[in-house]
């Protein structure tokens, strides 16, 4: 693991973990590191609705320009937005400023390539040795070679088209709510699916730099929920805050989460002969629900760490059209080459008017086992994970559930967390490995309470 950035990009609390001086190094090494690869380094930059955004956007315009680069701004777009402008537009490299599903307060810088991808990590490796003073002060830009600052929310605008074109059905006669996190769906989400022809029914889209993913949003889908069942909606659906990710609700106002979504597009295009190599990139943390449902449609699959650019990796190495978590972060390779939240909503939507039933029926064929994951904040996660006392409580309930369950504990990729998940035939079954293990992780002093 890299010493600033993750596996979703640099991320922390605003001038705490992430400071503005970070986003100024940042911009001044990517304007050097790419100048050196082209005459005039361009650079195309989106942002949430956190207040701290607009600090880090203009450091970081500040560094690029300084170093020689022009800077594109998208303004308030979402983060898969950015990646397509990258790969569509000739970009040398995009940022997106963004703490995806976090409180407010923290925030964050993901990089792209020039494919749209997450940044390469040879070029991580050499921002962090030079935010570590490990490189010497890379030269100012002087004369006619300082960069400037352009607007670009034309990038924006064509992203939006882009996803219009995706869709293969008119949403006319559809009743379809969207919850946009008070984040950066809210620029985007309500203008595709009014095109599209859907009656839309949009909360949480007044961002005022607080509210991002308070209380709203894919993390908590309460609102959502309610928002369906009394409007007596045929779905919705629910962003974070870059609109990475999305959570359905059913038309009974029961949620379908990643797993599902994956389950309902990856037997959707096993049906048309469109799955390309019979197979679905997961992660570690899909439910065991969701393979006994491949195994019955002989779909194949591949599990990967957790975090979409494990997920990318594996697809991008073996050609797959289909993966991501049931977070919701889910990806289509044909379409985009990160987790895109509104397209993730249009493929959904795609197999439900094809198929002409409803999302509680397309889920049918999956049945979800009981899943527990609580995140327990600790002193030092490696030490927790290397402690043989808490290995052996995690192997005596792995050998405990055996095939009728499973037990993952891995540690957070962003904070001081151990995430112990268990899952069961029975929710006590879950409680009470979970229970066992924390209780081994408490005894030995990792805990902070």
């Amino acid at each position: 693991m890299a010493k600033y950035f993750g596996t979703d990009g640099f991320r922390g609390e605003a001038n705490k973990g992430l400071t503005v001086e970070h986003a100024f190094k940042i911009g001044r090494f990517l304007g050097y590191y790419y100048r050196n690869q082209r005459r005039r380094c361009q650079v195309v930059i989106g942002k949430d609705t956190r207040r701290s955004s607009y600090m880090l956007e203009f450091a970081l315009t500040a560094g690029l320009t300084a170093s020689g680069a022009d800077a594109y701004l998208l303004h308030v777009t979402t983060t898969p937005s950015v990646s397509y402008v990258v790969r569509t537009d000739d970009f040398d490299c995009g940022i997106m400023i963004s703490a995806s599903h976090n409180p407010f307060y923290d925030n964050g810088i993901k990089l792209f390539n020039s494919r749209g991808e997450k940044m390469d990590d040879t070029v991580i490796t050499e921002i962090e040795r030079y935010l570590d003073g490990e490189i010497p002060e890379v030269p100012l830009a002087t004369g006619k070679d300082i960069g400037r600052a352009s607007d670009y929310s034309a990038g924006r605008n064509r992203y939006i088209g882009y996803l219009i074109s995706l869709a293969v059905h008119s949403f006319k006669g559809k009743r379809i709510g969207l919850d946009c996190a008070n984040g950066s769906a809210f620029t985007v989400a309500k203008s595709v699916f009014d095109a599209l022809g859907a009656k839309t029914y949009v909360i949480n889209q007044k961002p005022d730099g607080y509210n991002i993913n308070t209380a709203c949003g894919s993390t908590h889908i309460e609102g959502l929920v309610s928002l369906v069942r009394e409007e007596q909606l045929d779905c919705g659906f629910a962003f974070d805050g870059d609109a990475d990710r999305c959570i359905a609700v059913d038309e009974n106002a029961e949620v379908v989460d990643g797993d599902k979504i994956l389950y309902i597009c990856g037997s959707y295009l096993k049906e048309t002969g469109k799955l390309d190599k019979n197979t679905v990139v997961t992660t570690v943390m899909s439910n065991l629900g969701l393979y006994k449902a491949f195994d019955e449609l002989g779909i194949s699959y591949e599990k990967t760490a957790v975090g979409d650019k494990y997920v990318y990796e594996c697809m991008n190495e073996h050609s797959y059209i289909l993966g991501g978590e049931n977070s919701g972060h889910i990806i289509f390779s044909n379409y985009a080459n990160t987790g895109d939240g509104i397209i993730t909503a249009l493929k959904i939507m795609q197999v439900i008017c094809a198929k002409k039933t409803t999302l509680s029926q397309l889920c049918k064929g999956m049945t979800v086992y009981p899943q527990i994951l609580k995140n327990v904040r600790v002193t030092d996660k490696n030490a927790v994970l290397n402690d043989t006392d808490v290995q052996n409580a995690v192997k005596a309930a792995e050998e405990a559930l055996g095939t009728d369950g499973r037990v993952l504990v891995r540690p957070s990729g962003t904070e001081p967390l151990l995430r112990i998940m268990t899952e069961a035939k029975t929710k006590e079954l879950c409680e009470k490995y979970i229970e066992d293990i924390e209780k081994v992780v408490r005894e030995k002093g990792f805990v902070l309470e």
